[in-house]
Formats: C-alpha cells, structure tokens, sequence
C-alpha cells in the first residue's frame, strides 16, 4: 500500500485509533478518511488491515505523532487474544513526529528522515534497506530472538538488551513476557514496563509518568520517577530506589512497590525473602536494604 501526505498525520498505523475505546470515535474513527492524502482514499482501519496481511505501508512525505502505535498487539476491545501477531513492515520517505512506536510489539518501521523524541518502545537496528534507518521493537527483539544486529552504541546479548544511546522512550518493554533483562543507562519516558509479564527492566536515571503502569509480573527498577508509579498494578514488583512525585500505587489491584518514601497502598511488613531480594537486586548491604518499604494490596 502506498499513500502520499501533502501535510503530516498523526496516528497513522496506530493499532489503538489513539484509545479508540476512550473516546469512541470522538478523536477519529477507524473508519474514517484519512486527511491530506493525494490521489487516494485510505482510511486509518486501511492501513492497520495491509499491516495484519504482513504487507508493507510506504508513506511518503512527513508524519505526525504515534506513528505505529501498538503495532503488532492483537488488542482484546477489538476481539483480539491480547497476545502478538506478526505484521508488515511501515516505510516513510520522510520525517517522523513523536513517540513513533509507542507500545509497539512486533513488526518494523523504516525511516528516511529525522525522528523526534521521545520516541517508544523501539531501538535501531542494522538496515536492510539502503538509505533508511530501521527500528524494531525492544519487546519483539527480545521475545522472539529477532535476527537483528542492534546498532551502536546499544548492546544486544542473548539474555539482555543495553540501552546506552541516551534517548528517551516511552513505553520501554511494553508487555514484555520473556525472562531477560533490559539496562537504560541514562533516563528514560512515560509508562516504562506497561503491561510486563516477565523479565527485568532497570533504569539507571529518571522515569517519567505512570513508571510500572498496569504491569502483571517482572521486575522494574528506576531512580527518580514522576507522578502515577505502579498505577493500576496487578502483579510483578516496582523498586523505587529515589523519589517519586505523587500518587504512587494509586489503584493497585496487585504486586509489590519497594519505595522508601510514602505510597497509596498499605505498608506491609518486610520479610527476610524480601530482604534478600533487594540485597540481590542493587546488590546491597541488608541494613540498605532494610531502608526501603514495602507496599501492597
């Protein structure tokens, strides 16, 4: 499929139709005619459906915000398992607005333009494709073994992904569900672990909003954080190792924050199991380690 814009678009390829299933088509529906097209007619559902086929969207010309938004999630308000499904791959002559990838699980985006930050769950990989710089998901690349070199000056092993490159992303590990490890050395966006399963996930700097959001299981570490950490967590543990804005564990259903300050939930007794998981984890003395609180549901 191809499409030329005159201006940029946002949400373009956007699994979600930007939470369709909060605004209801107020914002756009999937069904709707996408603007400022020459020469043809798509609507945003179009491209999302070319994109399930495991064929390829060329763009031309510059694009908005959240381009490729969840792509690959076969989101369950749309009577989808929840789980991954494979796609094609989006291709833009062009340049590209923030949080490209947001989210994103499967599938690749290339790119012949500038990208904006913050951008999403995506990091660079060798091209394939000559001028065009490609991005995979971290998700995918570290679920499905992915026969992808990351580019320089990232680190991809067999068992975890280091993030060294200093740009911030959104969504980091989205709905992670594979025992590895990613390392941020440097700060990181909103939402990093939303939705995780398994795994590990530790950034070595600042978090911004909604740090550990709606998470189901793993392990994710950060220093500071913004405001919404641990935010409707059903499961897995959220270590805080500094300070965190506000409203942490607002609406828990489950897991475990360890954050020395005060939070939501009740403060429940630290035991000698838990003790041995933060000395493990930060690799600490056990009077450190004895500093944190723990909080649960």
């Amino acid at each position: 499929m191809h499409i030329e814009l005159s201006s940029p678009v946002d949400c373009l390829c956007d699994f979600t139709y930007d939470f369709y299933w909060q605004h209801m088509g107020k914002k756009l529906s999937p069904s709707e005619k996408i603007p400022n097209q020459k020469g043809t007619s798509y609507t945003y559902e179009d491209l999302v459906t070319c994109l399930l086929r495991c064929e390829d969207v060329h763009i031309l010309g510059n694009v908005g915000k959240r381009l490729g938004s969840s792509l690959g999630v076969d989101l369950v308000f749309f009577g989808g398992t929840g789980g991954t499904r494979k796609t094609g791959s989006i291709i833009i002559e062009g340049d590209v607005d923030t949080r490209m990838g947001i989210s994103m699980v499967s599938g690749s985006i290339y790119v012949n333009g500038r990208v904006k930050e913050p951008i999403g769950n995506v990091i660079e990989v060798v091209s394939d494709r000559e001028g065009f710089r490609k991005y995979c998901s971290i998700t995918g690349l570290l679920q499905d073994d992915l026969d992808e070199t990351v580019a320089s000056p990232n680190v991809l092993t067999k068992e975890c992904l280091r993030i060294n490159d200093k740009v911030i992303r959104d969504t980091i590990a989205a709905r992670l569900d594979s025992n590895k490890s990613v390392i941020v050395k440097g700060n990181s966006g909103m939402s990093t672990g939303i939705l995780m399963k398994r795994g590990t996930v530790h950034v070595y700097g600042d978090a911004g909003m909604n740090t550990g959001v709606l998470m189901r299981g793993g392990t994710l570490t950060v220093c500071d954080t913004e405001e919404f950490a641990g935010t409707y967590m059903k499961g897995g543990n959220l270590v805080i190792r500094g300070k965190a804005k506000g409203y942490v564990g607002a609406n828990m259903k489950g897991g475990t924050v360890f954050y020395r300050g005060k939070a939501i939930p009740v403060q429940v007794t630290m035991d000698e199991n838990d003790i041995r998981f933060l000395v493990k984890l930060f690799r600490i003395g056990q009077s450190e380690a004895m500093m944190f609180r723990k909080y649960s549901v």
